[in-house]
């Protein structure tokens, strides 16, 4: 039988220094929430960031730590629900990107990503079910705008 070596002493470092994952999603009624919630982020943070807007004129340059990437969802360049031909809703873009992006990302049993959900009820309501239910994110790992009274608030 092979013997597996031990870890490298850069390795071990390497892994006592993990990167805090974060996912954050906002709308357009959420940007100013959404600018200091990333400004009170570390600077070492990883992860994505979602933004739901209605067109391209809300799209502006954002500040995040360097690690993370930052999507924006124009609404009037998507559809809505598959085969019905109608324009995409507010929450529907937001809700998609982020439950595809949670079901690929948040897959390890020990995943410890934040996450802090902005935007609308609805579209906040259906991912913070998809993430507990679907994904088996913590409750304690999901922080939402008090306004709203479901989840962790923060």
């Amino acid at each position: 039988m092979a013997q597996i070596p031990a870890p490298s002493a850069t390795t071990r470092r390497r892994a006592q220094r993990m990167r805090a994952q974060y996912l954050v999603t906002a709308d357009e009624s959420s940007l100013a929430e959404l600018e200091a919630t990333l400004a009170g982020l570390p600077l070492c943070a990883t992860g994505r960031v979602f933004v739901e807007v209605p067109d391209a004129s809300w799209i502006a340059p954002i500040e995040a730590p360097g690690r993370m990437t930052v999507t924006w969802l124009d609404r009037s360049r998507r559809s809505g629900a598959p085969g019905t031909g109608r324009a995409c809703t507010a929450g529907a873009a937001l809700t998609r990107a982020v439950t595809a992006w949670a079901d690929e990302m948040m897959c390890a049993d020990d995943d410890a990503t934040q996450v802090v959900l902005l935007g609308g009820f609805l579209g906040t309501a259906d991912i913070l079910d998809h993430l507990t239910e679907r994904v088996g994110a913590a409750r304690e790992t999901i922080h939402t705008p008090p306004r709203f009274g479901i989840g962790l608030v923060g």
